[in-house]
């Protein structure tokens, strides 16, 4: 398939600033509420640029073209009403919404001789942290608009089917084996940021929904929440909790600090903790009973999941806490296959959910684009994740990360 370098003009990708994922909503709150000033450095990168069809620097004038339009939007009048029926989110907050605008210059797009896309963001992370899920949504949108052609859709619409023969072969089995305490197999869309397309997602998401609405009960897309009367699932991301490496803590207390703002922040609501800024193993060592009652369960996003889990299951018992009171939350390259196994596997000791992103929203056929949007500065220092997974730590300070691992004694993966 040829690519031209001729760049085409798209209409606007993004048309709805409610078309973003739950957490950065619920961060964004809480940064508001309680770190206003602090300043973040974000950078793009894509895992998998030897396996893109075609340069992404391509896409470059065309993503500026959408940057300027993303920048334009202002939340809508009934955008805020819904907001302002989710109990977690705070009246003051969704004023704050309503004079809500992206700033186009905290936002630069560059290429390489290689051909190589780089998009920087740098400004106040009440703002910058709210490009992340837009941006990556326009690069997959403009990337795969090139690719697509009617077999393409119709490839995705037959393993689409697919994926409903399964939710309903699921559904057969927990009905022919019913127990009262049994927890069930939830499923949520998380493909925003992933998406072939727009349209393709809100297509796939409103199928699997109305074909088994008991397992796909749930979106992160909080503007499909919104239209398809589905539950608007998420909580936090990594940068939340690496912000607390630059804020006024000692480095080794960053995960504490972070988890008792969200307490503060939430009250109770929205009590799933992220477990792999700095590894499962260092994540535990500060999840303490006091932690434990707290949140209502954790979430899985790199690393062996089943050996995660496992660990997770034993902390509780040590914590002297029943595990079958708290949730586990699997969101780390998952299919509906890999996801029910997980549930066989740990419904018998925890109850379970699971996030789905690429494998709902971008199974066409087509080889998906592996890319992230991180927070790689923080008040002018470095922070990192340093993930349970070999390839998903991205820092540029090999000095700091050394740093970051002999505080929270983490190993490097080999």
């Amino acid at each position: 398939m040829s690519i031209t370098s001729t760049p085409i003009t798209y209409a606007p990708i993004i048309t709805s600033l409610l078309d973003n994922d739950l957490y950065k909503f619920t961060m964004l709150q809480a940064m508001l509420h309680q770190f206003p000033q602090t300043h973040g450095v974000y950078k793009f990168r894509c895992r998998n640029n030897s396996d893109a069809a075609y340069p992404l620097a391509t896409i470059k004038e065309a993503l500026e073209q959408q940057l300027d339009s993303l920048c334009e939007l202002r939340f809508l009048p009934d955008e805020l009403d819904y907001l302002r029926s989710l109990r977690f989110m705070r009246s003051d907050f969704v004023d704050y919404l309503e004079l809500f605008k992206l700033k186009r210059r905290f936002i630069t797009v560059s290429t390489d001789s290689k051909g190589r896309l780089f998009i920087d963001i740098e400004g106040p992370m009440i703002q910058a942290m709210f490009f992340e899920v837009f941006v990556l949504a326009i690069v997959n949108e403009l990337y795969f608009n090139a690719l697509s052609d009617p077999r393409v859709i119709e490839e995705g619409q037959r393993r689409l089917e697919a994926k409903v023969a399964l939710l309903h072969h699921y559904a057969k089995q927990q009905a022919a084996n019913p127990k009262v305490d049994a927890p069930p197999f939830i499923v949520a869309d998380f493909g925003t940021r992933r998406r072939f397309s727009k349209q393709w997602q809100a297509h796939v998401v409103e199928t699997l929904h109305l074909a088994e609405p008991s397992i796909v009960s749930g979106t992160s897309n909080v503007l499909l929440a919104k239209n398809l009367e589905m539950t608007p699932i998420g909580t936090m991301a990594h940068e939340f909790m690496q912000a607390f490496q630059a804020l006024d803590v000692r480095l080794r207390d960053s995960q504490k600090a972070a988890l008792e703002a969200w307490v503060h922040e939430y009250r109770g609501d929205l009590g799933i903790a992220l477990t792999d800024v700095v590894g499962m193993d260092a994540f535990l060592r500060d999840f303490d009973l006091y932690f434990a009652k707290l949140f209502d369960g954790l979430r899985h996003d790199s690393g062996d999941p089943y050996i995660w889990g496992d660990k997770a299951v034993a902390h509780y018992k040590k914590l002297k806490i029943d595990p079958k009171t708290k949730i586990l939350t699997f969101s780390d390259g998952l299919d509906f296959d890999k996801a029910w196994q997980l549930h066989q596997y740990f419904k018998e000791q925890i109850k379970t959910s699971f996030g789905i992103g690429t494998n709902l929203t971008n199974d066409v056929g087509l080889t998906p684009l592996n890319i992230v949007l991180k927070l790689v500065e923080c008040n002018g220092q470095p922070v990192a994740k340093l993930s349970d997974s070999p390839g998903k730590t991205m820092i540029n300070n090999d000095t700091y990360l050394a740093y970051l691992r002999q505080v929270f004694e983490v190993d490097e993966l080999k």
